[in-house]
């Protein structure tokens, strides 16, 4: 009888993860991909209306955007254990519809058939490397260090940079960045994946995962999107 009991409470929690699991995983590339689309829509509203004139020309406004948008973030990964589950669903969205008023920008530096077939590169490049990081038996994790000591290498290029003005270091940053979030977006996809194969059930908490993992996916495809855009974007 308790032996019937056992069995029984281990199929139980077996439904429970096959459940959850799934529902989980939809609930991050759901949020990911209404961020983008929040992104998309506000850096073409800005750019339309000539709002975006507004942020370059004002350094106030272009500052107090930028640190607004690492507030959120900030907000978002490390204090999301203290907020409820509709605010930090809140906080997602304000930071995705920033990040394309920020975004705006590029319709005033590249032609939009260019910025339209770079998306669509970056989206087949981010959703196979994705899959990689998803159905891959090999473990990820060594890799992962590496990626985030190669991303601060790449943010003082850049800082560096900014200073030089040199063509040809902008390239090489801009190659580096793609091979960066493209080997982030593998490690972040195995990530999530084991980190909401460990829910049990689909609740606030698990679903503040999700938030942060949608997150963590939409950051590597809009930086992997800019990189691939000062390569192949068609300058006006």
């Amino acid at each position: 009888m308790e032996r019937d009991e056992l069995y029984s409470a281990v199929r139980e929690k077996e439904n429970m993860l096959s459940t959850a699991f799934p529902a989980l995983m939809n609930k991050v590339y759901t949020w990911m991909a209404l961020a983008l689309v929040i992104t998309g829509m506000t850096a073409y509203g800005f750019a339309s209306t000539g709002l975006t004139l507004t942020i370059i020309s004002n350094q106030v406004v272009f500052w107090g955007l930028i640190i607004a948008e690492f507030a959120l973030v900030w907000s978002i990964s490390g204090a999301i254990d203290k907020m409820s589950l509709a605010t930090a669903t809140l906080l997602f969205i304000l930071y995705s519809a920033l990040n394309g008023a920020m975004l705006s920008s590029i319709f005033y530096a590249f032609t939009m058939s260019s910025i339209a077939s770079v998306f669509f590169i970056t989206a087949g490049t981010f959703g196979v490397t994705a899959a990689v990081g998803y159905f891959t038996k090999s473990d990820l994790t060594s890799m992962g260090k590496i990626l985030f000591m190669a991303l601060i290498g790449l943010v003082i290029a850049t800082i560096v940079n900014l200073f030089l003005h040199s063509n040809g270091l902008d390239l090489i940053i801009s190659y580096a960045g793609v091979l960066v979030f493209v080997g982030l977006t593998a490690y972040d996809s195995q990530k999530i994946k084991q980190m909401l194969a460990q829910c049990d059930e689909v609740n606030e908490s698990t679903q503040k995962l999700a938030v942060l993992g949608s997150l963590t996916l939409y950051l590597d495809f809009i930086n992997l999107f800019i990189y691939l855009l000062r390569i192949f974007g068609e300058r006006k």
